[in-house]
């Protein structure tokens, strides 16, 4: 593996992964071409050097916004690094345009999103100002964008994941799901075995509780890889008003934009926010023409590229972009047993 790319079994392993973040070795064996010990061994130096990683996301349970942070000139970094502690932001990005700093909230609800937002991040030494764009919808998250590197007949082959047994329970208990949410947030391929042994609970109902949360919507993979080392190495934000008659086509239009990877309708001064991935700079102007022609009527009214990012869903970035600096749990003990030492 070339240090400032990945190489094609790496891209194959990472794709197969998006498409299903918790599918087998054995399973992706046949697809992949590779036997599962190789596969296995790629994965674990993919992810042990920040490259790649998968996350649970659990979209029923949450409330978030997109806030601008402002911050006086020679106190970003300084600002930044304590956005970077704080467990309710997700990803911090230090940008160019009207923002120094886009971070994302995540918290259980709309007020506490709120009491962050305000609270915590306005009142930082350094901050001159904030602005938070609820998220209302989320037409697309980051766990649809694609690398690219299966074919269409390989990536059908990928299995999908298995539903729930026919003798499962159909509901899920408050400690199950506990126990779930605590291990898949930071690493979405933990061993079935590793969370029944750290919550005090039987590996079937953790088993049966991973298949029904997929099989329900409460939990999605995704499989993230450091932009730096792939083939789109510009990522920007798009900040766009589009006519309230167009949102409903713009969540049927948007997904099939490849350079996509994020698309929210909120409540602020926009209506519309998408992040994209691109190839070079100028793909940024590109992409608004793009944009304003699929979605007519639709205005970008700001923008913003990304310069670096110190966090992103929890991870703590290096300025390569790599997952090598630790993760900020949101859920400090997640009301279970002290967890066990984790390599990172």
């Amino acid at each position: 593996m070339q240090e400032d790319r990945l190489d094609p079994l790496d891209e194959r392993i990472i794709h197969a992964l998006q498409i299903n973040g918790r599918a087998r070795w054995k399973d992706l064996s046949p697809v992949l071409g590779v036997d599962p010990a190789t596969l296995s061994r790629r994965w674990d130096a993919l992810r042990g050097r920040g490259l790649a990683w998968v996350s649970g996301y659990f979209p029923q349970r949450s409330a978030g916004a997109l806030v601008d942070v402002v911050c006086a000139p020679q106190r970003v970094r300084e600002v930044e690094e304590s956005l970077l502690s704080i467990p309710e932001v997700t990803t911090v990005d230090h940008t160019s345009g009207a923002r120094d700093i886009l971070a994302t909230v995540l918290t259980d609800t709309p007020r506490e999103v709120w009491e962050v937002a305000t609270g915590r991040i306005g009142t930082l030494p350094g901050v001159r100002g904030t602005q938070s764009h609820l998220i209302t919808t989320q037409i697309m998250e980051a766990s649809s964008w694609r690398i690219r590197a299966l074919s269409p007949a390989e990536a059908a082959r990928v299995p999908l994941p298995r539903p729930p047994r026919g003798r499962a329970p159909r509901t899920l208990s408050p400690d199950v799901e506990a126990a779930i949410r605590y291990a898949l947030l930071e690493d979405g391929r933990a061993p079935v075995s590793r969370i029944a042994r750290r919550s005090g609970l039987s590996e079937q109902r953790i088993s049966d509780g991973i298949a029904l949360m997929i099989a329900q919507g409460g939990l999605r993979l995704r499989t993230d890889v450091a932009r730096t080392v792939t083939g789109w190495p510009i990522y920007a934000w798009h900040f766009l008003r589009v006519p309230a008659k167009l949102v409903a086509q713009a969540r049927t239009i948007l997904p099939q934009v490849p350079e996509l990877r994020s698309a929210f309708v909120v409540a602020s001064q926009y209506n519309l926010v998408t992040a994209v991935w691109l190839r070079e700079l100028a793909d940024v102007t590109r992409f608004e023409a793009a944009m304003e022609s699929v979605l007519p009527g639709a205005r970008i009214m700001d923008r913003s590229v990304v310069f670096s990012m110190g966090k992103h869903m929890g991870r703590l970035l290096d300025g390569e972009g790599r997952a090598t600096l630790g993760y900020v749990h949101p859920h400090r003990d997640g009301g279970m047993a002290a967890p066990e030492p984790q390599g990172r």
